[in-house]
């Protein structure tokens, strides 16, 4: 695991190391450069692989291929005997190495061939081109921007994280568009950032910079990996499921250096557990966290997960927290380096930190959910299309009196849950499901942003795309559709990013088993009415368990990982949340209505209104904005002083 950042052309003398500074968290072991006169390399390296050698960038045996390579390739073993037997002469036993040599059987074709987590950089110095790819799910992160350089020239600059990139080609002002889909979603959908002119590469992308021109190719879609509905018996379907999940486990289990596996309580954490121990006789590391105030006891998992690692027999951890959220919040913006507002990041964030004081590598679950049907909404999707049978003067007599529906703050909220699903009922499914999954609403927005700001705009562009997914793939039935939709914008826009960030600012290396093609392949391959099974959530991988996992953890409910933000921001954090959020603050921002900030603290504080999202994304908004003014404040005194 690394961080990498680099740029075509030359720079000035200290531009890489300055990016480079700022990736040090991704890749605390050492630091590798590499400058020609066509590109510049830099890594951050977090030693896994083969922890004495494999230094970063490395390069082909005559020097002419050269790769940063972030991430890891599960099956960089099999490749690299296939190409040691057509005469490649391998210097090292790390991953990186083989992309190099691939890269001469394959070309640009090569990520077609990994299985893993990735992005990388890789110059061509014959061709004098610059590739920088990405995974096909989007696990490790990739920015960049095409800009001017020598003689108005193009020129290439990139990095594994925002801040990084800045440093290398300077201020940008942010998009007004970006700030709505940013509030709408809690998150920017890529390929934009909140920057002009900086965009993310897209998952299953390939950039190819060659002698000044720029092109693009997407070398996979997870659409591709669908194949026809499943036809075996439950019995064999179950067996299959079973055999791949410990087969895929199995793959990302190697590593030189200490591994773990962080163990939430929930069904895809304990499906991972029985897959390493299916796989491995020796000692498992697992890690939770829990809180220490009674109030928060809801979003405590430590006794199912103390349950699944008595009866596993790992080596298990836990700490019961009364985190700081004050100080606790800041980091975790920080850490982002980018406005993200799903406050799962900030236990990721926690467990991250406990887990690294054992481990270097850890395991995690996330990707089951979109995968095999594991969110309310996919069941409530379902539910809506028998419920568009209903007159539609019924229904639109719901949507108004669904306003009168209190909301509760627990992670389980049924009654949100059962407004937002009689709000959207008139519409059609694609809007409805949408609209089940933004938190500024259509008739919010005119009021949550600037009126200067607000008359920038236009439609949200980011819902329409949504929408196009949602009706284009290639099912009748609603929940493939939002699983979809899922898979292709939540999944690596908000889960991964996060889950990336979270883990890198504790220098700790996580591995999503779930994101795997032959894992998606399977998962596609099930018709709803068995991925569904009883109704349930999960309910095909509540059956393909029984015998497995013990009954406890295959009845208990969802809990999701989660923090009680909606206490905390009534609570421990309202004194910081009003400091912040001040209207002087709001106003020297120009981008948030002050009028509409008050609104929020005032209707969430009283109680008549859970506006815990909201609150949160405009508070992360507005903390990013100070840091990234500090650090820009920093980056330009550092290159006055340079000059």
């Amino acid at each position: 695991m690394c961080g990498i950042c680099g740029y075509t052309e030359a720079g000035p003398p200290d531009q890489l190391d300055r990016m480079l500074r700022l990736l040090v968290h991704r890749g605390p072991d050492e630091q590798g450069v590499h400058r020609e006169s066509g590109v510049s390399l830099g890594a951050r390296r977090l030693s896994v692989i083969d922890p004495e050698g494999g230094h970063q960038p490395i390069s082909n045996e005559d020097g002419t291929v050269w790769v940063a390579l972030n991430g890891e390739i599960y099956n960089f073993e099999d490749l690299r005997t296939e190409l040691q037997l057509k005469g490649h002469r391998f210097a090292t036993r790390c991953d990186t190495e083989v992309l190099a040599h691939l890269y001469e059987e394959e070309g640009a074709e090569l990520p077609h061939r990994l299985r893993g987590m990735f992005a990388f950089a890789l110059w061509d110095r014959a061709q004098e081109t610059l590739l920088l790819a990405r995974d096909r799910f989007g696990i490790k992160p990739l920015y960049y921007a095409i800009h001017d350089g020598k003689q108005g020239r193009p020129r290439v600059t990139f990095a594994s994280e925002l801040p990084a990139l800045l440093q290398g080609i300077g201020h940008r002002e942010v998009r007004p568009q970006a700030l709505l889909d940013y509030l709408t979603f809690l998150y920017v959908p890529a390929p934009e950032t909140l920057y002009e002119g900086i965009y993310q590469l897209r998952p299953g992308e390939v950039l190819q910079f060659s002698r000044g021109r720029v092109s693009f190719t997407r070398y996979a879609h997870l659409g591709d990996l669908r194949g026809g509905a499943v036809t075996d018996s439950l019995e064999e379907t179950t067996e299959r499921y079973l055999q791949l999940l410990e087969r895929t486990v199995q793959a990302h289990l190697v590593s030189d250096v200490p591994i773990g596996l962080l163990l939430s309580g929930g069904l895809d954490s304990a499906a991972i557990l029985a897959a390493m121990r299916r796989t491995s006789n020796g000692p498992i590391r697992t890690f939770s966290i829990g809180y220490e105030a009674s109030a928060d006891a809801s979003y405590d998992e430590l006794k199912r997960a103390r349950l699944l690692a008595r009866h596993f027999g790992a080596e298990h951890t836990e700490e019961r927290l009364r985190p700081d959220a004050v100080s606790l919040v800041p980091q975790v913006v920080a850490a982002l380096g980018e406005p993200l507002a799903d406050a799962s990041a900030i236990p990721t964030y926690l467990i991250a930190q406990v887990a690294r004081r054992t481990v270097t590598v850890a395991l995690s679950g996330v990707g089951g959910d979109e995968l095999f049907g594991g969110y309310p909404r996919y069941v409530g999707i379902r539910w809506a299309a028998r419920y568009a049978r209903l007159p539609n003067l019924f229904r639109r007599g719901a949507a108004r009196m669904a306003r009168w529906v209190p909301e509760g703050d627990t992670a389980r909220d049924q009654m949100g849950r059962l407004k937002r699903f009689l709000s959207f009922g008139a519409q059609p499914p694609a809007a409805q499901y949408v609209h089940w999954t933004t938190f500024l609403p259509e008739a919010w927005r005119p009021s949550a942003l600037a009126p200067e700001l607000y008359e920038q705009l236009q439609p949200s562009l980011a819902e329409r795309v949504r929408e196009r997914l949602f009706e284009q793939w290639p099912s009748a039935d609603p929940s493939d559709r939002a699983m979809a939709v899922d898979l292709q914008t939540y999944l690596p826009d908000d889960l991964l990013r996060l889950a990336d960030r979270m883990s890198m600012a504790h220098s700790l290396e996580l591995r999503v088993p779930f994101c795997d093609p032959a894992l998606l392949a399977f998962a596609l391959s099930l018709p709803p009415h068995r991925r569904f099974a009883g109704g349930l959530q999960k309910g095909f991988v509540r059956q393909a368990l029984r015998g497995v996992l013990p009954e406890a953890i295959l009845t208990g409910p969802k809990q999701g990982f989660q923090v009680p933000l909606a206490r905390w921001l009534r609570e421990d954090l309202r004194e910081m949340v009003h400091d912040v959020l001040d209207e002087t603050s709001i106003r020297h921002g120009g981008w948030l209505n002050p009028a509409y900030v008050r609104w929020l603290l005032q209707h969430h504080g009283s109680g008549r209104r859970n506006l815990a999202d909201q609150i949160y994304a405009v508070l992360v908004l507005e903390l990013w904005r100070q840091q990234a003014r500090a650090i820009s404040s920093q980056g330009a005194h550092e290159r006055a002083v340079a000059i």
